[in-house]
């Protein structure tokens, strides 16, 4: 049986930690749904990438990635003290659109059922 890779290992754990450091934070100063869709962790463990979406005013979503940017090394802090390794990655957060995709793609399988069905 192969074994996962220890960056791996450490970005879910990264993964599932993210929300319960950053959710009180987020949900006081923007309105809308910030989720965390993935985490990448470099081979050495010294630096990760948060994948994040946004459900929101677009307007909104270039100041959700400035603050969590900003909020960087506090969140590696809160994430980082359950993790058992020597040097906790620094954290770098990238907007994913894959949820804003599949949301416009459900919205327009749906209108052709619509149509198909009102024929």
């Amino acid at each position: 049986m192969k074994q996962y890779k220890r960056s791996v290992r450490i970005g879910e754990q990264i993964l599932r930690n993210l929300p319960d450091a950053i959710s009180e934070s987020l949900e006081e100063r923007f309105a809308g749904l910030v989720t965390f869709t993935r985490v990448r962790v470099t081979d050495d463990l010294r630096y990760c990438t948060v994948y994040y979406s946004y459900l929101g005013k677009e307007t909104v979503r270039d100041s959700v990635g400035k603050f969590l940017q900003q909020q960087a090394g506090r969140i590696r802090k809160e994430v980082g003290g359950p993790l058992s390794i020597r040097h906790i990655p620094e954290f770098k957060f990238q907007f994913d659109p894959s949820v804003e995709e599949g949301l416009k793609i459900e919205k327009l399988l749906n209108e052709i059922k619509n149509d198909r069905q009102s024929q």
